[in-house]
């Protein structure tokens, strides 16, 4: 392409030209590590940035969101190996990548095979919380899978043994390194998960890289903690260690030492809380003696239970009082009615024939005892009676005087028999 400060070139031209020129280049596969990624809400392109893992070189890649996502789960600082073809930005010539695919490499590669595995089973539920047992106080049996003469072996038992020296313990060995390592302990699981007298099963190894751990992030193995009748603690590696094997688990230890202080409890600690509880129990049944004792005397303070015929005497009292007032009412009740009855008797006196005798009257009867009470009641001669106060005449009628006649008879001849 010719060009002079006469006749110059245009710039899209020249950069049309290069991305022509560069385009013609093929796709290479690089290894590089990402050091950057953005990603743009509702676009579906992503942009990074790679560095080489040696030189001092970076570069632009971008790609479509679903070749990052095939990748796996990648993260800033995961090396990788991608498909890579150059490219020119028409817009301002910039030189870019385009990558058509991504492999995570070396230990990247392992972890996002790992973290596709966890999630999988995840999905299933195997590490869901609600069906993690709970562990037993205290194991009658300890069931130990773990690699022969290992330090986790002689981390567990010699722990086991300083916590709680009566402790049974089960072990069996087995691989905990290489391919043939995770059916070995899934085996041995089995037999001590089969024993009715183990309570609680340990898997323990200690600490070793990513591809010596590798069995313990074996599905199978994780299905078969998972499915175990009898709680199971795992202990791989360190701390920051975190197998698969350890989210299906009903505990995680951090260490196998940790295992062995979490399925036993501390002698000494327990002996310590016992003499507590008793020292407790002891004040306690002290202070319910005293609370007791102090609510007797209460009660044997009070006037009933010091003199209990005491409160006779207050109804004595009252009885007593009750009595008088009783008789009171019948003196007056009595007077009030022989009173009554005198002035009644005063008027039936006063009205009586017996008190106008008294008087000096007298009552006249006729011989058939009917009372004589008009002259024309009788005749001459006949007989009367007549009834005094001290007794009775018997008279003989000698003249009836008949104030509207004239006198037919005289008495003038007594004759009387006296009573009384």
């Amino acid at each position: 392409m010719e060009s002079s400060p006469e006749q110059p070139v245009a710039l899209g031209r020249v950069v049309q030209a290069v991305k022509g020129w560069v385009e013609r280049c093929g796709a290479v596969w690089v290894e590089a590590q990402v050091i950057q990624i953005n990603r743009r809400a509702g676009s579906s392109t992503v942009f990074m940035t790679m560095r080489d893992t040696l030189a001092q070189a970076s570069a632009s890649i971008s790609c479509s969101t679903a070749v990052l996502d095939a990748a796996g789960p990648l993260t800033e600082g995961t090396t990788v190996t991608a498909w890579i073809k150059p490219t020119v930005w028409s817009k301002n010539g910039a030189l870019s990548f385009e990558c058509r695919e991504i492999r995570i490499a070396g230990e990247g590669r392992l972890l996002a095979q790992l973290e596709q595995r966890k999630r999988l089973l995840q999905a299933e539920g195997l590490f869901d919380p609600a069906r993690k047992k709970r562990l037993p106080f205290l194991p009658r049996t300890i069931g130990l899978v773990t690699g022969a003469g290992s330090a986790a072996e002689r981390d567990v038992l010699t722990n086991i043994a300083l916590r709680w020296p009566a402790a049974q313990i089960e072990v069996r060995h087995a691989l905990v390194q290489g391919p043939k390592a995770a059916e070995e302990v899934m085996a041995r699981l089995a037999e001590l998960d089969a024993n009715p007298a183990v309570d609680v099963i340990i898997i323990a190894r200690g600490g070793g890289s990513l591809e010596d751990l590798l069995p313990f992030s074996d599905e199978g193995l994780v299905r078969a903690v998972a499915a175990a009748r009898t709680p199971v603690v795992t202990a791989i590696g360190h701390e920051p260690d975190i197998p698969i094997v350890d989210l299906a688990a009903d505990l995680r230890a951090s260490t196998p030492t940790d295992a062995a202080k979490r399925v036993v409890p501390d002698a000494r600690e327990e002996s310590e809380h016992v003499t507590q509880a008793i020292g407790r129990i002891r004040g306690a049944v002290v202070n319910r003696v005293r609370v007791e004792q102090q609510q007797l005397d209460a009660l044997r303070s009070r006037p009933v239970l010091r003199d209990p015929a005491g409160s006779f005497d207050i109804h004595y009292d009252r009885l007593e009082n009750l009595r008088l007032r009783l008789d009171h009412a019948i003196d007056r009740s009595l007077t009030q009615h022989v009173t009554s009855l005198q002035h009644d008797l005063s008027r039936v006196r006063a009205m009586s024939p017996k008190a106008t005798l008294e008087r000096g009257y007298a009552v006249l009867v006729d011989g058939e005892g009917g009372s004589v009470a008009s002259i024309h009641d009788v005749d001459l001669d006949d007989d009367v009676m007549a009834y005094l106060a001290d007794g009775k005449l018997t008279l003989g009628v000698r003249e009836i005087d008949d104030p509207t006649g004239q006198a037919t008879a005289s008495m003038d001849d007594f004759e009387f028999d006296e009573e009384n």
